[in-house]
């Protein structure tokens, strides 16, 4: 474990460099077409940017999922697509390969329904950090990130914590993950894209930094209700514009260890509180489950 925090996790495939590792991931979810925040999403980008620096990364996905080099004529590309398509999907990476650093964003038009259900749909942005950052920075630095790249957004949740950052999709590496999902249930399973489409205004479930909006607030009773049933004494709830709240579960993420008897109590009071919001898959698989296995997952902090 990282000072006891976390767990150094490296799972290869084949490849001289880990293709799924522990990291970090600063999620959030906006009920609005991708037109309505299109400025907002680029601000939170160029925020993410100056922080890692231009270096950090280095390419991206074309419109045929084929990786580029992010030169300048790629950043046009990157923002000419946030600014004029209804749709974007927008993929950046450290590397082809790379787990450390990655900006994935994908837009909608919840008003127009060409192809698929957009009742629960949501535009949907993640970025991602390596735990060395975390350790050079310290977990200050992270909360203040998180807080500078919500600022623009009008979100109706977020979370940001520990992730499987990595490749979850490639041929024999959910079974050399799947066994750490459950020893250690403070380690988010990233699943961004089919999220999009099916959280809506729901609560994903407890994590480090759980960014709350509307109407989850408003349901869960506001801010007087949050503060007055949340009583861990590592637990802050902190207000934020727009009748959006932040509340953080302690000074570091911590991945716990059920192995140890670290069972996360914080995280689970916050779960119970949540509880009647907590999101269902709707589909019968997700990366490393399947099944009722899924529903296990997403209940792990209710049934410890």
């Amino acid at each position: 474990m990282s000072g006891g925090h976390y767990p150094r996790i490296r799972i290869e495939a084949g490849f001289s460099a880990p293709i799924v590792r522990e990291g970090l991931s600063l999620t959030f979810f906006l009920r609005r077409t991708h037109v309505e925040v299109a400025q907002a999403v680029r601000a939170a980008l160029e925020t993410y940017v100056r922080t890692v620096g231009h270096e950090a990364l280095s390419w991206y996905a074309d419109e045929a999922g084929e990786f580029q080099k992010l030169d300048d004529a790629g950043w046009a590309v990157t923002y000419r697509a946030l600014q004029e398509q209804r749709w974007p999907i927008i993929r950046l990476h450290d590397a082809p390969d790379g787990v450390a650093y990655r900006f994935s964003y994908f837009g909608k038009d919840r008003d127009d329904k060409p192809w698929r259900d957009t009742r629960d749909a949501t535009c949907a942005m993640s970025f991602w950090l390596p735990t060395e950052f975390l350790e050079e920075q310290g977990p200050a630095r992270i909360r203040e990130l998180a807080l500078e790249l919500a600022a623009p957004l009008p979100f109706c949740s977020g979370y940001g914590g520990l992730s499987f950052n990595g490749e979850l999709d490639v041929a024999g590496v959910e079974e050399k993950v799947t066994p750490y999902c459950f020893r250690y249930p403070g380690i988010d399973i990233p699943d961004l894209e089919a999220l999009g489409w099916t959280l809506g205004a729901r609560f994903r479930g407890p994590a480090w930094l759980t960014f709350l909006g509307q109407p989850l607030v408003a349901e869960a009773g506001g801010l007087p209700a949050l503060r007055s049933r949340l009583l861990s004494p590592e637990t802050t709830v902190q207000e934020l514009a727009g009748d959006r709240v932040l509340i953080t579960l302690g000074q570091w993420p911590e991945a716990g260890d059920l192995e140890r008897g670290d069972n996360l109590p914080a995280y689970r009071e916050l779960a119970r509180l949540m509880e009647p919001w907590l999101f269902h898959n709707p589909r019968n698989a997700m990366p490393c489950f399947r099944g009722d296995a899924i529903r296990q997952w997403e209940r792990r902090f209710l049934e410890l």
